[in-house]
């Protein structure tokens, strides 16, 4: 894990590598090689993870200095292919991971990547074909973001060590802007909320052949790993749990590959609790006696208080359980350190939590940190997934299975018959129609804010969730496996792992997400809508594959609060005043970014209790944090 930086045409500047020297604390590499396009350089900033030595730093050549190297990320797989790479005659210098995967490119040319396990973002330059090639991760769990000039192209791991190259204005995207003001979603798109600054998306990758390509070109990006399908197959639940619990061990096996100290988030879920018992499994097997460091953040308030879960886990696991207790006044007196990290506005409170989680896992000595990022998006297990699935039950007319869902959903989360009825309308209408109910049921309860200047003209752009599956060719979402590649490749996820990627390199922490393994995902989305949602149940295949390994309290939890802080208690009580005061900030610094009569009516109506508080109060003070931490013009 580290932090890349190449630029093609631009003069050299290494203060683009030097502003991440977080992502890389133990070493530093720089090269400038001349090209016919004008200076290459290539810079990068080391977290030894894997080979400690010297001899694995970067940049890295191979093949008598034919190709070289910056890369972010792990290969986890890296064992097995130099072995098969052995076998075809190369010879390797390093233990490391770079070098194995310059061979495999130096094997195999650009058919290398599907051959590559991990998450990874790389430039890599072949001096005889005069060839560049960018790449990025199946789902984009490591950031690789870039400028096309008029005078060349810049590549790095953050935004910010492109925002001082030459020709980059520092300007608000402003569809983009709105999307994660009114939809809560951002990196849906290879569009960054900086004009002009884009990213590849996961599973992209382009190739610029200096015999084609000139300073001025856009970068050709084109797709090395398809979106995926969602499967209909018919296996049975016992059937679709092994295979799942097999696929998850052997990803977490191989997720523990590391010569530093390794630890876990822990937040007390299914998907956290999953990965530390694995881990617990896997080092046992292994024979490890070290115990396992477990970060959680806790809360005095009830609502959000996971404590019983996250010691059911500790009691049953060898784990070594340390706890971070946020607070509001940290909340916002880090928010600008945060949006710094984050580059962009980031959308909770909660991001802050997991950045303090992160903190203290430096603190305590853990270098690498597994966590469960991925899962709910693959397996469903937002209960916004429930109305797809009752949809379903009404359109196939399985009246029993109906009937049992909605008496578990009262059960377990006291939810009316009527409402949960309600929810299952929108999936039924045609595509155009629930848009149309959408927007109208979105600007009703919004008292008309969005509507300003600075977004008039984009009063009929798609929402941002239909953007995301226009982004990824999906149609509109009709069943829990559309909805489940939607979040994944499409909204979700793609966010959720630039804040992690962020909250993780702010502390010199290497995080891995064990469910994001490919093999594991497609799986998962080859299930389709089966064995996800069921009657009551979220997540159903992962809690049956998790029998006798989760303890119970965990596996029978129906509950879902997500890494939540009690946002509800802090902005109504002794946050009030610095949430007015942001959002006042943000009015007075983009006037005409939002309706300021109707953002205050809207957001008043959260602070004094007459309407469920929710992420978008967070979302417009955080804008203003951005535009003024970067001086972002509208």
């Amino acid at each position: 894990m580290c932090g890349i930086f190449a630029s093609l045409g631009l003069a050299p500047n290494k203060a683009s590598l030097d502003i991440v020297a977080h992502r890389g604390p133990d070493g530093e590499g720089w090269v400038v090689r001349d090209t016919p396009a004008g200076p290459l350089a290539l810079g990068h900033r080391r977290l030894a993870i894997i080979d400690l030595s010297d001899a694995a730093l970067q940049p890295m050549h191979f093949g008598d200095g034919r190709y070289w190297l910056v890369f972010n990320g792990e290969i986890y797989n890296y064992i097995e292919l130099r072995e098969e790479l052995k076998a075809k005659g190369h010879v390797f210098r390093t233990d490391s991971d770079s070098e194995v995967l310059l061979a495999a490119y130096a094997q195999w040319g650009d058919d290398c990547l599907p051959r590559l396990m991990g998450m990874f973002a790389f430039v890599l330059w072949d001096e005889r074909e005069k060839t560049l090639l960018v790449a990025r991760d199946r789902f984009g769990i490591k950031p690789l973001y870039f400028v096309a000039l008029p005078q060349g192209l810049g590549f790095g791991s953050e935004i910010k060590q492109l925002l001082a190259l030459p020709s980059v204005e520092r300007r608000m995207n402003v569809a983009r802007v709105r999307d994660f003001v009114s939809g809560g979603i951002s990196d849906h798109t290879g569009e960054t909320m900086f004009a002009g600054i884009r990213q590849l998306r996961g599973g992209e990758c382009a190739t610029v052949r200096l015999s084609d390509w000139r300073p001025g070109d856009e970068l050709p990006v084109r797709r090395w790993y398809d979106v995926l399908e969602p499967g209909s197959g018919e296996i049975t639940e016992a059937d679709a749990a092994d295979q799942f619990r097999t696929l998850l061990a052997d990803s977490v096996r191989m997720h523990l590959r590391a010569d530093v100290p390794i630890g876990s988030c822990l937040s007390g879920g299914l998907d956290s609790s999953a990965i530390v018992c694995l881990m617990d499994r896997a080092l046992r097997q292994q024979g490890h006696e070290a115990r396992i460091n477990t970060v959680s953040a806790c809360y005095a308030e009830k609502s959000v208080d996971e404590r019983p879960f996250m010691d059911a886990v500790i009691a049953e696991t060898a784990c070594d359980p340390h706890f971070v207790y946020p607070t509001v006044s940290d909340a916002f007196s880090r928010a600008q350190e945060i949006t710094w990290q984050q580059d962009e506005p980031y959308g909770s409170t909660s991001i802050f939590a997991q950045w303090s989680v992160f903190k203290t896992a430096r603190e305590v000595g853990v270098k690498v940190m597994l966590d469960g990022q991925g899962a709910d998006e693959q397996l469903a297990g937002y209960h916004g997934g429930f109305g797809y699935y009752i949809a379903d039950l009404v359109r196939r007319r399985q009246a029993i299975d109906l009937l049992r869902t909605v008496v578990r959903r009262r059960e377990y989360h006291g939810l009316a018959v009527g409402e949960q009825l309600k929810t299952a309308l929108l999936p039924l209408l045609p595509g155009r129609l629930a848009q149309i109910v959408r927007r109208q049921r979105t600007s009703l309860a919004q008292h008309d804010w969005l509507n300003s200047p600075a977004f008039a003209s984009l009063a009929n752009e798609p929402n941002a969730f239909d953007r995301a599956l226009r982004e990824i060719g999906r149609p509109t979402v009709k069943s829990i496996g559309e909805l489940c590649v939607a979040l994944t490749q499409g909204s979700n996820l793609p966010m959720l792992l630039h804040w992690e990627d962020r909250n993780s390199m702010a502390h010199g922490i290497e995080a891995r997400v064990p469910f994001l393994d490919h093999r594991l995902v497609e799986f998962c989305i080859g299930l389709g809508s089966r064995h996800k949602i069921v009657h009551g149940d979220t997540k159903r295949v992962l809690r049956r594959a998790m029998t006798g390994i989760l303890p119970d309290v965990i596996a029978n939890r129906r509950d879902k609060l997500g890494f939540a802080t009690p946002e509800s208690e802090w902005f109504r009580g002794p946050a009030r005043g610095m949430a007015i005061d942001g959002i006042e900030q943000t009015l007075s610094m983009y006037k005409d970014l939002l309706n300021p009569a109707g953002t205050r009516a809207f957001l008043n109506e959260m602070l004094d209790g007459a309407r469920t508080l929710d992420f978008t109060l967070w979302r417009v003070i955080n804008i203003g944090i951005w535009g003024r931490l970067h001086g972002v013009s509208l």
